[in-house]
């Protein structure tokens, strides 16, 4: 597989990822440091647990910069006055951007880590293959969520881990057949409608009645 096309998933899913990792520290009303540290650690923590669980070390974050300097660089643009002023005064545009941000990074990091496991090599089981990639797709939301004082988004949004097992699952069965680029591509795709579906139909999987 290209090693282009993965490099343009990665930085787009960073970037995703990093907005909204520093939208939730303007809604907290954090400082520029907190803002990048959400930022930063919203894009490239899930890359940091898959990276561990497959014995990558160091992880790969910290072998190629580029990916935490572009997570920093957005965060601080976030922060910019015109700009967290523009989206904290409209409730709306920070609802949409949120949830297309929140849901692009999802998709794209969750097929990440699959095909970061394909790579790694070995004979790797189906259940590996869904944990990491699930994991890589909400583990940066879950530390956003918990260094932001928050309940973690996956356990009281709709349809969110089950959105990136749809994609993983999407991703598996095409990656034999149709290879890594039309099945990276199908599994971002799929994670992103189901996301804005489960937005607009308000799914929610069942909650606990007491």
């Amino acid at each position: 597989m290209s090693e282009t096309l993965i490099l343009v998933f990665e930085l787009i899913g960073t970037v995703a990822f990093s907005i909204s990792g520093a939208m939730t520290g303007l809604k907290k009303r954090m400082d520029i440091l907190g803002v990048i540290i959400l930022g930063l650690t919203t894009a490239v923590g899930g890359g940091v647990i898959r990276d561990l669980i497959l014995g990558i070390t160091p992880p790969n974050t910290f072998r190629n910069p580029v990916y935490a300097t572009v997570a920093i660089l957005t965060a601080a643009l976030f922060f910019m006055p015109k700009v967290h002023r523009a989206l904290m005064s409209h409730k709306h545009l920070y609802d949409t951007l949120m949830l297309w941000m929140d849901s692009l990074g999802l998709g794209i990091f969750t097929v990440m880590g699959i095909q970061t496991a394909y790579t790694v090599g070995g004979n790797h089981s189906i259940f590996l293959m869904f944990f990491v990639g699930v994991v890589t797709g909400v583990g940066g939301g879950v530390l956003r969520d918990i260094m932001a004082g928050d309940r973690p988004y996956i356990f009281v949004k709709h349809f969110y881990a089950s959105a990136s097992l749809a994609g993983a699952f999407v991703h598996i069965i095409m990656q034999p057949a149709w290879g890594s680029a039309a099945a990276m591509i199908a599994g971002t795709v799929t994670v992103v409608i189901l996301r804005l579906l489960a937005a607009k139909y308000h799914w929610s999987l069942p909650k606990a009645d007491i």
